[in-house]
């Protein structure tokens, strides 16, 4: 048993399709991961990812069929996002709703109107093509996987150092951190403490909507309303993974990308496993890595906490 595991483990090791996979996975993942990271540094906690990711998804898709533009596609999915985080930043940053009931109502409300509109209208999408770039692509196993992908796929490189400079090399990164570790006292500094987390989120809904154009248009290649399932919630689960900082965010969209990677490449390499437990794999995988590492890791110390001026 050990022996066949091991000799399982050593085929998606040595496949290229498996890199692909994780990559595909892991760039999705980060899409989100990266835009969510900046909002919790704020202080604020999104499980609307979900909802962003796919009213991105929904909204490039229509908008590649009524266009025939990826990049016009692109910018209707970042607006559609928006959209979505708007209303999820003037909800609990303005209202003082709590952001956990306003992120699953966003969820079920979203995943209703892109069921029913993807019903009621008629539209078609289609895979984006791949731009290989020269002799990066042709390194073993990881080469294709990296180097050979579309340029939705490409943007992952613009998208992580950003986020990183406008938290940690900007004025309003440096306030933005501040509105998340110690509100009170940037308050007192005349900092305003919700705008900085509404403009959080509203950087969330630009990253998540790269994120679902990307899914959509690259990584599937069609839309069904099933599209993201789950995966906002592993997007989220990677940050506190990472300890809230940039590169261990990365890394557990990289860890989750590989699981699930390893859930579509094992019946590939011709495996038979029971299908309900790959399914069920990444979010195993996600409630162990919650377990084990929730409590390891401090958050920003007014995460989750609503802010309102002269309260402590």
């Amino acid at each position: 048993m050990i022996a066949d595991l091991l000799g399982a483990l050593a085929d998606v090791a040595t496949s290229e399709a498996a890199y692909i996979n994780a990559f595909t996975f892991a760039v999705f993942l980060a899409f989100g991961a990266s835009g969510e990271w900046v909002a919790e540094k704020s202080g604020t906690l999104n499980i609307s990812v979900e909802a962003m990711f796919l009213a991105g998804a929904f909204a490039a898709a229509v908008g590649l069929d009524r266009t025939s533009s990826q990049f016009t596609a692109l910018l209707i999915a970042i607006a559609a996002s928006l959209v979505v985080a708007v209303v999820q930043a003037q909800m609990s940053h303005r209202l003082a709703a709590n952001q956990f009931v306003v992120g699953l109502t966003l969820n079920i409300l979203v995943l209703g109107l892109a069921s029913f509109l993807a019903s009621e209208l008629d539209f078609s999408t289609r895979q984006s093509t791949s731009n290989t770039i020269p002799v990066l692509s042709d390194i073993p196993l990881v080469g294709s996987a990296l180097f050979d992908r579309d340029w939705l796929f490409y943007l992952i490189y613009l998208v992580v150092p950003a986020c990183w400079f406008l938290v940690y090399r900007t004025r309003w990164g440096l306030e933005l951190r501040a509105a998340g570790e110690n509100p009170q006292s940037a308050d007192v500094s005349g900092i305003d403490v919700n705008r900085r987390r509404r403009q959080g989120i509203c950087v969330l809904g630009v990253t998540a909507g790269i994120g679902g154009a990307y899914l959509s248009l690259a990584a599937v290649g069609q839309f069904e309303d099933s599209i993201v399932g789950g995966r906002g919630f592993i997007a989220l689960t990677a940050v506190i993974f990472g300890g809230w900082t940039l590169r261990g965010t990365i890394a557990g969209c990289l860890l989750f990308g590989v699981v699930l990677s390893f859930r579509l490449s094992l019946p590939g390499l011709g495996y038979q496993v029971n299908g309900d437990l790959l399914s069920s794999l990444p979010f195993v995988v996600t409630i162990l890595v919650m377990a084990v590492f929730a409590a390891r890791v401090r958050p920003p110390d007014g995460l989750a906490q609503p802010f309102i001026r002269g309260l402590k």
